[in-house]
Protein backbone atom coordinates (compact mmCIF):
# COMPACT_ATOMS: atom_id res chain seq x y z
CA UNK A 1 0.00 0.00 0.00
CA UNK A 2 1.58 3.41 -0.86
CA UNK A 3 1.76 6.00 1.85
CA UNK A 4 0.66 9.38 1.39
CA UNK A 5 3.72 10.82 0.51
CA UNK A 6 4.55 8.85 -2.26
CA UNK A 7 1.00 9.30 -3.43
CA UNK A 8 1.77 13.32 -4.11
CA UNK A 9 5.14 12.22 -5.44
CA UNK A 10 3.59 10.09 -8.06
CA UNK A 11 0.70 12.97 -9.04
CA UNK A 12 3.55 15.73 -9.19
CA UNK A 13 5.23 13.31 -11.86
CA UNK A 14 2.24 12.55 -13.71
CA UNK A 15 1.58 16.60 -13.86
CA UNK A 16 5.07 17.60 -14.80
CA UNK A 17 4.32 14.86 -17.44
CA UNK A 18 1.62 15.76 -18.68
CA UNK A 19 2.79 19.11 -19.01
CA UNK A 20 5.38 18.57 -20.76
CA UNK A 21 3.29 16.27 -23.21
CA UNK A 22 1.04 19.42 -23.80
CA UNK A 23 3.97 22.06 -24.40
CA UNK A 24 5.90 19.59 -26.43
CA UNK A 25 3.87 20.08 -30.21
CA UNK A 26 4.18 23.82 -29.21
CA UNK A 27 7.54 24.35 -28.70
CA UNK A 28 7.87 22.26 -32.24
CA UNK A 29 5.65 23.90 -33.92
CA UNK A 30 8.12 27.23 -33.34
CA UNK A 31 11.26 25.63 -33.98
CA UNK A 32 12.70 26.26 -37.56
CA UNK A 33 9.40 28.66 -38.60
CA UNK A 34 11.99 30.95 -39.67
CA UNK A 35 14.89 31.42 -42.52
CA UNK A 36 18.22 30.26 -40.85
CA UNK A 37 19.39 34.08 -41.65
CA UNK A 38 16.34 34.97 -40.15
CA UNK A 39 14.94 36.22 -42.95
CA UNK A 40 11.44 35.61 -44.19
CA UNK A 41 10.28 32.86 -46.31
CA UNK A 42 9.37 33.86 -49.55
CA UNK A 43 6.87 30.63 -49.78
CA UNK A 44 4.65 32.09 -47.50
CA UNK A 45 3.99 30.85 -43.77
CA UNK A 46 5.26 27.96 -43.00
CA UNK A 47 3.89 24.81 -41.04
CA UNK A 48 6.25 22.66 -38.48
CA UNK A 49 6.91 20.78 -41.29
CA UNK A 50 8.95 23.19 -43.39
CA UNK A 51 6.34 23.21 -46.20
CA UNK A 52 3.74 26.22 -47.12
CA UNK A 53 0.25 26.42 -45.43
CA UNK A 54 -2.18 25.38 -47.48
CA UNK A 55 -4.47 27.57 -49.32
CA UNK A 56 -7.61 29.18 -47.64
CA UNK A 57 -10.58 28.64 -50.13
CA UNK A 58 -12.48 31.82 -50.70
CA UNK A 59 -16.35 32.10 -50.19
CA UNK A 60 -17.08 32.23 -53.44
CA UNK A 61 -15.41 28.53 -54.30
CA UNK A 62 -17.00 27.50 -51.30
CA UNK A 63 -20.51 29.08 -52.56
CA UNK A 64 -19.84 26.66 -56.08
CA UNK A 65 -18.67 23.32 -54.30
CA UNK A 66 -21.98 23.97 -51.82
CA UNK A 67 -23.82 24.57 -54.60
CA UNK A 68 -22.57 22.35 -57.61
CA UNK A 69 -22.84 19.52 -54.48
CA UNK A 70 -27.00 19.89 -53.59
CA UNK A 71 -27.91 19.89 -57.02
CA UNK A 72 -26.55 17.21 -57.92
CA UNK A 73 -28.09 15.61 -55.65
CA UNK A 74 -31.68 17.91 -56.11
CA UNK A 75 -31.63 16.10 -59.72
CA UNK A 76 -31.41 12.78 -58.52
CA UNK A 77 -34.39 13.55 -55.66
CA UNK A 78 -31.86 12.43 -53.21
CA UNK A 79 -32.85 15.58 -50.84
CA UNK A 80 -34.60 16.65 -47.72
CA UNK A 81 -35.70 19.19 -45.64
CA UNK A 82 -35.20 22.90 -46.99
CA UNK A 83 -32.12 25.05 -47.72
CA UNK A 84 -31.89 25.20 -43.96
CA UNK A 85 -30.58 21.46 -43.19
CA UNK A 86 -28.76 21.23 -46.46
CA UNK A 87 -26.84 24.30 -45.04
CA UNK A 88 -27.51 26.77 -47.53
CA UNK A 89 -28.16 30.57 -47.19
CA UNK A 90 -31.26 31.82 -48.92
CA UNK A 91 -29.36 33.63 -51.76
CA UNK A 92 -27.52 29.95 -52.40
CA UNK A 93 -30.57 28.35 -52.49
CA UNK A 94 -31.74 30.56 -55.02
CA UNK A 95 -28.95 29.83 -57.13
CA UNK A 96 -29.26 26.58 -56.54
CA UNK A 97 -32.98 26.25 -57.80
CA UNK A 98 -31.82 28.06 -61.04
CA UNK A 99 -29.12 25.57 -61.42
CA UNK A 100 -31.01 23.10 -61.32
CA UNK A 101 -34.04 24.07 -63.48
CA UNK A 102 -31.04 25.35 -66.32
CA UNK A 103 -29.97 21.39 -65.94
CA UNK A 104 -33.15 19.64 -66.56
CA UNK A 105 -32.86 20.39 -69.72
CA UNK A 106 -29.58 18.58 -70.34
CA UNK A 107 -30.72 15.60 -68.72
CA UNK A 108 -33.81 15.88 -70.50
CA UNK A 109 -31.53 15.31 -73.43
CA UNK A 110 -29.73 12.31 -72.06
CA UNK A 111 -26.63 14.31 -72.34
CA UNK A 112 -25.30 13.55 -68.30
CA UNK A 113 -21.61 14.86 -69.24
CA UNK A 114 -22.91 18.57 -70.53
CA UNK A 115 -25.27 18.79 -67.63
CA UNK A 116 -22.60 17.53 -64.98
CA UNK A 117 -20.51 20.39 -67.20
CA UNK A 118 -23.52 23.34 -67.10
CA UNK A 119 -24.21 22.44 -62.89
CA UNK A 120 -20.58 23.51 -62.52
CA UNK A 121 -20.46 26.24 -64.89
CA UNK A 122 -24.01 27.62 -63.62
CA UNK A 123 -22.82 27.83 -59.59
CA UNK A 124 -20.17 29.03 -60.07
CA UNK A 125 -21.17 31.85 -62.08
CA UNK A 126 -24.16 32.10 -59.58
CA UNK A 127 -21.95 32.54 -56.90
CA UNK A 128 -19.41 34.90 -58.46
CA UNK A 129 -22.63 37.27 -59.82
CA UNK A 130 -23.90 36.60 -55.59
CA UNK A 131 -20.52 37.89 -54.15
CA UNK A 132 -19.86 40.69 -56.50
CA UNK A 133 -23.17 42.26 -55.60
CA UNK A 134 -22.63 41.22 -51.76
CA UNK A 135 -23.41 37.97 -51.11
CA UNK A 136 -24.83 36.76 -47.88
CA UNK A 137 -24.22 40.47 -46.48
CA UNK A 138 -27.09 42.14 -47.85
CA UNK A 139 -29.33 40.97 -44.91
CA UNK A 140 -29.58 38.50 -42.67
CA UNK A 141 -31.02 35.66 -45.01
CA UNK A 142 -28.35 36.53 -47.25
Amino acid sequence: MATGRASTRRAALGLGLGLVLLTSPLAAGCAGSGAADGAKSQSGPATATGRPSPRTTSPEELCTRIVAYWSRRQLKDDTYGDYQSMGLSDGQYDILMDVVDATRGELERGDARAADRLIDRKAHEGCEEWYRTGGPRKGPWG
